[in-house]
């Protein structure tokens, strides 16, 4: 039969495409992982771990390993204290802090009437009494760098010890922006507890999306409801954004319009209708984590796109956008070798001169403007 019954579904595990799905296998993250585990080891036998930086761009596997190292933490021991704090939900010390709070004792502090410094009492006593190692990863840090929250936040955390006999902690910090150093973002004396290992994570090749992408559909949706010649346009789409989360969120919305409309099988229209929604999951998350001065240029460069039918040259361009975002040539440049790289626009080089470059946007200027605030 061609048409779904009511009560019929193409989903075998809805929750697969999920954001915050956990993955039972988890590929091409192994030696992230391996650099991950080694440096908190020393937490195992009660010592301080070695801090960590997880730098890399938008959907590249940083949560997901966070989350798959902690879930085996969870598992063999019960040494440490791992604590997961998502910053752009929780941006403040006190709202941190009340993550931890809930990780050391399994529920939240009271709503009212509590302050910070007695959930920092309650908690560094709980990890001196019961001599465990806190773990905290604090994922898109950056979201915490304003007004010294973060430089406060990291200081409260690995100081503990100054104040609660035996504490030992250690923390994991991820950044989506693969430029930030925290060596110029915070104070000398924070730095000197830091002292993090880096680890890099590079976007997934061709041959890693569409295996991730298999093994989803595999887990999450019935055999047939993806056909060969459907699932290769869903990966060409995922490549084109440039965020595998493009592709999960892609997978899902197109089973759904099959779903709507009665079908037991995905069609190009339901792809392509679903891109047209899951291709700005990427522009917004990259435009989250660009700072100020590059979000100003940004949408410059999207303004001056308007005027100049879509394709941009280097020259011109600089002449243009400096005007609303003061900066030297060297700077614009960098920025847009950043931009670039995270597949915001495309930039080739042009018939013009050597040093000239051919630039447009990926995405519609007026999306741009949108999410840049303007």
């Amino acid at each position: 039969m061609k048409y779904l019954m009511s009560d019929q579904t193409l989903f075998r595990d809805r929750d697969v495409f999920e954001a915050d799905y956990l993955p039972e296998q988890f590929n091409y993250r192994d030696a992230q992982l391996r650099e991950m585990a080694f440096a908190i080891r020393p937490a195992v036998f009660g010592s301080r771990p070695n801090n960590v930086v997880l730098k890399g761009l938008p959907g590249t596997g940083k949560t997901t390993s966070v989350r798959h190292l902690f879930s085996e933490i969870r598992e063999t021991t019960q040494r440490i204290v791992p604590v997961y704090v998502n910053c752009q939900n929780h941006h403040t010390r006190f709202m941190v802090f009340t993550r931890i709070y809930e990780g050391v004792f399994g529920h939240l502090p009271p709503t009212t009437g509590i302050s910070l410094r007695r959930i920092l009492n309650e908690v560094g006593c709980a990890l001196s009494e019961r001599k465990k190692v806190l773990l905290v990863c604090l994922d898109d840090a950056n979201y915490l760098l304003h007004d010294g929250v973060l430089n406060d936040t990291v200081f409260s955390i690995l100081r503990l010890y100054e104040e609660f006999q035996g504490v030992r902690s250690g923390v994991i910090l991820t950044v989506s922006n693969t430029e930030t150093d925290f060596r110029k973002e915070l104070d000398a004396c924070v730095i000197s507890s830091l002292q993090p290992t880096e680890i890099y994570f590079p976007p997934y090749c061709c041959d890693e999306v569409r295996t991730i992408l298999q093994e989803r559909i595999h887990q999450g949706v019935y055999a047939g409801v993806i056909s060969s010649e459907m699932f290769e346009l869903i990966v060409e789409r995922a490549l084109l954004a440039g965020d595998l989360r493009v592709g999960l969120d892609l997978i899902r919305r197109a089973v759904l319009g099959a779903e709507q409309d009665a079908r037991k099988m995905v069609e190009a229209g339901d792809i392509e209708s679903a891109f047209e929604i899951s291709q700005h999951i990427h522009l917004a998350n990259s435009v989250k984590i660009l700072n100020t001065e590059e979000k100003k240029m940004l949408r410059s460069m999207a303004e001056y796109s308007m005027q100049e039918e879509c394709i941009m040259y280097s020259g011109e361009l600089f002449d243009s956008v400096r005007e609303a975002a003061p900066m030297g040539y060297t700077t614009f440049f960098e920025r847009l070798k950043k931009f670039d790289e995270m597949r915001l626009i495309t930039m080739r080089s042009c018939w013009r001169n050597g040093n000239t470059r051919e630039i447009s946007l990926r995405y519609e200027a007026e999306k741009v403007l949108e999410e840049c605030g303007g």
